[in-house]
C-alpha cells in the first residue's frame, strides 16, 4: 500500500509540474486563464478597498472591461477599488493601460484570506465567465451584474443574471426586456438604471459628427459568431465581403471596417470573412488611397462614431450605443436560424439588411443618409434604452448605483447581525 501510495504521490507531482510549466511557457488553450497568481505575496494581508472588480478571464476577453477603464477610474476616486485577477498576462494589461490597483489571484483558500476582515462590500463584474463563482460565493459582498453592453441579444437576459444580487443596466428597455423573458427575476427590484458611462467618448453633443469627408462614411461594425448557436447574429461570414466589395466600388461612399475582438475566434468561416474585408478595403485603399476607407481596430468603438454617417451593424450593443449620435442605422437581418430574434423597439425602427439586399446596398445608404425617414423614431427611444445621455449623467449615476449599493448591503449585514 505504501508503494502504492508513493506512486499516486509522484503522479500528482508530475501533473503538478507540468502544468505549471505549461502556464509558464504560455502553452495554454485559448480562453483558459493561466492559474498564476500572487498568492504566496497576498498570504496574510488584506485587500485596502471597499470595491472589487472580478476578471478572471484570460487577455482574449480584456475587450470586456477595457471599456469600463474610465468609469472604474472615477469610481476608484469616491470607492477605493482594487481589480482582481485570475490570469497573470491579464494582469500585466490591467496595470498597463490603466490606473487602476490589480491583484492576482489563483486560489479560492487566497481570496478567502484577502477578504476576511477587509473593507470589501462591493463585487463588480463585467461578464458572465464561469470564473465569477470564484467571486460569487462570499456573502458579505453585494454582487453586481454590469456586462459590457447592453443589447436586444438574449444572453443581455441570460438565466446567469439570477448568480447577482444586483443588474446595473443602461436604460428601462432592459428592465422590460428582462421582465418579459426572464421568469423568476423581479426586475423592477434587481435592476438598477445607470445609463451607459461609454459614452461620454461622443462628446458635448454625439449627434454632431466632427470627421466629415466628401463621401458619405459607412460603419461596418459586426458583432461575433457568439458563443452558442441561439445568439448566432454576426453577418460577417454570410454578408461582410460582398457589403464592402458594393460599399468601396461606390465612389460615393467610404467604408470603416470595425471588427469584433473575437471575430473568428470560434468559427474559421468568420476567420475567413475577416481576412477576406480587410483584403478588400486594403485593395481599396491602394487603388484610391484618397478615399479614406479604413479598418478600425483601436481605441472603443463610441470612438469611432464621430467619422460615420450611418452605421451597419448586426444585432448587438453596437446598435444600442449608436442611438444618441441620431444618425442613420441599419441592422442586419442574418441571424442564424437557431438563432432567438425577440421583436423589439429598437429592430422594429431600423431598416433591416439581408444577403438578397446587398445589390441594393448603395441605393439604401444613400436614401438613409439623405433622408433618414427614422430619425424621429430613433430620438424616441434615446432615453428609453439609455437614460439620460448628457455628458458625465450615467457615470454620475452609475458612481451613485455602487454608493447607494455598498450602504444598502451593510445595512442588511446589520439587520442579520441583530437577529441573531
Amino acid at each position: 500500500m505504501a508503494d502504492v501510495a508513493r506512486a499516486a504521490g509522484l503522479r500528482r507531482a508530475v501533473r503538478s509540474t507540468g502544468g505549471r510549466l505549461i502556464r509558464r511557457l504560455g502553452l495554454l488553450p485559448g480562453g483558459v486563464p493561466d492559474g498564476l497568481g500572487e498568492d504566496e505575496v497576498l498570504q496574510g494581508t488584506t485587500l485596502q478597498a471597499r470595491a472589487v472588480v472580478f476578471f478572471g478571464d484570460p487577455p482574449e476577453s480584456m475587450y470586456q472591461i477595457r471599456q469600463w477603464y474610465t468609469a472604474f477610474e472615477a469610481l476608484n476616486r469616491r470607492v477605493p477599488l482594487v481589480v482582481v485577477a485570475g490570469d497573470s498576462r491579464t494582469a500585466r494589461l490591467l496595470r498597463a493601460e490603466s490606473s487602476l490597483r490589480v491583484v492576482t489571484v489563483a486560489q479560492h483558500a487566497t481570496l478567502d484570506e484577502i477578504l476576511t476582515g477587509s473593507d470589501v462590500r462591493l463585487a463588480l463584474y463585467v461578464n458572465h465567465s464561469p470564473q465569477n463563482f470564484t467571486m460569487l460565493s462570499f456573502g458579505g459582498l453585494v454582487h453586481v451584474s454590469l456586462l459590457h453592453g447592453d443589447s436586444d441579444k438574449t444572453v443581455s437576459v441570460s438565466n446567469q443574471h439570477k448568480a447577482y444580487d444586483l443588474v446595473f443596466v443602461a436604460g428601462q428597455a432592459a428592465v422590460d426586456r428582462f421582465a418579459r423573458n426572464l421568469p423568476y427575476l423581479d426586475a423592477a427590484s434587481r435592476c438598477v438604471t445607470v445609463g451607459r458611462p461609454q459614452l461620454d467618448a461622443l462628446g458635448a453633443d454625439p449627434a454632431v459628427r466632427r470627421t466629415t469627408t466628401e463621401r458619405t462614411t459607412v460603419l461596418y461594425a459586426p458583432t461575433w459568431e457568439g458563443a452558442n448557436p441561439s445568439v448566432a447574429y454576426g453577418s460577417l461570414d454570410v454578408l461582410g465581403p460582398d457589403l464592402a466589395r458594393a460599399v468601396v466600388a461606390d465612389a460615393g461612399l467610404r467604408l470603416l471596417y470595425r471588427p469584433h475582438p473575437l471575430s473568428g475566434v470560434r468559427s474559421p468561416a468568420y476567420a475567413t470573412a475577416d481576412v477576406e474585408v480587410r483584403q478588400i478595403v486594403a485593395a481599396a485603399v491602394a487603388t484610391d488611397p484618397d478615399a479614406g476607407h479604413a479598418v478600425r481596430t483601436e481605441g472603443e468603438l463610441a470612438a469611432t462614431f464621430a467619422e460615420a454617417d450611418v452605421l451597419v451593424c448586426d444585432i448587438s450593443a453596437a446598435a444600442t450605443e449608436w442611438l444618441p449620435t441620431l444618425r442613420p442605422l441599419v441592422v442586419t437581418d442574418v441571424a442564424a436560424p437557431w438563432a432567438t430574434i425577440a421583436s423589439t423597439p429598437l429592430l422594429d425602427v431600423a431598416p433591416r439588411l439581408g444577403v438578397q439586399d446587398v445589390e441594393g446596398i448603395a441605393a439604401l445608404l444613400a436614401r438613409e443618409t439623405a433622408d433618414d425617414p427614422r430619425r424621429d423614431d430613433r430620438r424616441q427611444l434615446v432615453e428609453y434604452y439609455l437614460g439620460d445621455v448628457a455628458p458625465g449623467a450615467s457615470l454620475g449615476r452609475f458612481i451613485g448605483a455602487c454608493e447607494d449599493a455598498i450602504q444598502r448591503h451593510e445595512a442588511e449585514l446589520e439587520r442579520l447581525r441583530q437577529t441573531d
